[in-house]
């Protein structure tokens, strides 16, 4: 398989690890297609776009026609043969990106999908990449419907259909939880053989591997950050503050959700209790923690889970800091700090 190469911290490096979610690609639905529609989801930066990325790759080698999309980068992939299809294709994504009308591409890409069915008859695979965050939380729901009508009621008989849609908006997993249109699934932050891959590709002098690990648990977007901001802990945890208004947030609580959020830094399970889920659920919003499977059998994740607990990393069974560095951006506005 072809490893695509993907922009990072400004270089041009090459797709590695994720091989556990490779094969569940290639070994499942390349061959079987999906049903239902295969939701993932994971802490922001995790890995999951690079991920499809190479999945679009790796789907084109098993012959399939590849529509992906993904609104927030304003990133469109049109990876199949029909000339005509894709040049109208590519001519409304031109006239919604000029219209900044970024949730019209996650439909779009739905759109062509029956179209290459009824055309081609063939495997198509549609690969939504951040779309949730744009459409909102009800048609985000409405979309994964809609895909799985595609799989269940297409336009002619096809050979295979592949359907994914991943998010790192956690707000959205309860409203299509409640259905039966898709399976969710996690992805959690790079393995630490994986992320030492990573870490190895980006020149130059660096923090030894063991203190990166700490600060961002495995995840490429902290290691990008903090690269980007020359290897600065004070500048990237500031900036975080200041994107996700933390000072606001923290003014916002009371005494007492200000103690059980102190409690959290070390422990994010207390927030699984019936009077500290509104707050919790204030934190997934704010895309600063993620309710994550109590059960850590491989069929239910997206490439290897995380540890049954690692206080370090702020992992705990239920519900997980996104990053070591979010839980410290937090602990900062919350202390006063800095």
């Amino acid at each position: 398989m072809r490893r695509v190469k993907l922009n990072f911290a400004g270089k041009e490096i090459e797709f590695v690890d994720r091989d556990s979610a490779l094969r569940r690609v290639a070994e499942e639905w390349a061959v079987k297609g999906t049903f239902p529609v295969q939701v993932v989801l994971g802490p922001e930066g995790c890995g999951k776009s690079a991920w499809l990325r190479q999945s679009v790759e790796l789907l084109r080698e098993f012959g399939f026609e590849v529509i992906y999309v993904n609104p927030i980068n304003r990133e469109v992939l049109a990876e199949f043969g029909v000339a005509s299809l894709k040049d109208e294709f590519l001519k409304m994504v031109r006239e919604a990106l000029a219209q900044n009308a970024l949730g019209r591409l996650a439909w779009l890409a739905f759109d062509l999908a029956k179209e290459l069915i009824r055309v081609t008859r063939g495997k198509i695979a549609v690969i939504v990449d951040d779309a949730f965050q744009v459409i909102g939380v009800r048609e985000s729901a409405l979309y994964v419907k809609a895909l799985l009508n595609l799989i269940e009621y297409p336009p002619e008989h096809y050979e295979k259909i592949v359907t994914i849609a991943a998010t790192s908006e956690g707000v959205s997993r309860r409203e299509i939880g409640r259905h039966t249109w898709a399976n969710l699934r996690v992805m959690w932050n790079m393995p630490r053989d994986g992320f030492r891959q990573l870490y190895d590709q980006l020149p130059g002098d660096k923090p030894p591997f063991e203190e990166v690990w700490k600060l961002t648990g495995g995840n490429p977007r902290m290691l990008e950050r903090l690269y980007n901001a020359g290897w600065s802990v004070k500048a990237v945890i500031r900036d975080m503050r200041d994107e996700k208004g933390l000072d606001a947030f923290i003014d916002s609580l009371t005494s007492e959700e200000k103690r059980w959020l102190d409690e959290a830094i070390n422990d994010p399970d207390t927030l699984m209790s019936r009077e500290r889920i509104p707050l919790m659920n204030r934190l997934i919003e704010l895309n600063l923690i993620i309710e994550i499977p109590q059960w850590r059998d491989e069929y239910l994740w997206i490439d290897q889970p995380p540890p049954e607990k690692d206080p370090e990393l702020g992992i705990g069974r239920r519900v997980a800091w996104q990053s070591p560095l979010h839980r410290e951006a937090v602990r900062s506005a919350l202390q006063g700090l800095m």
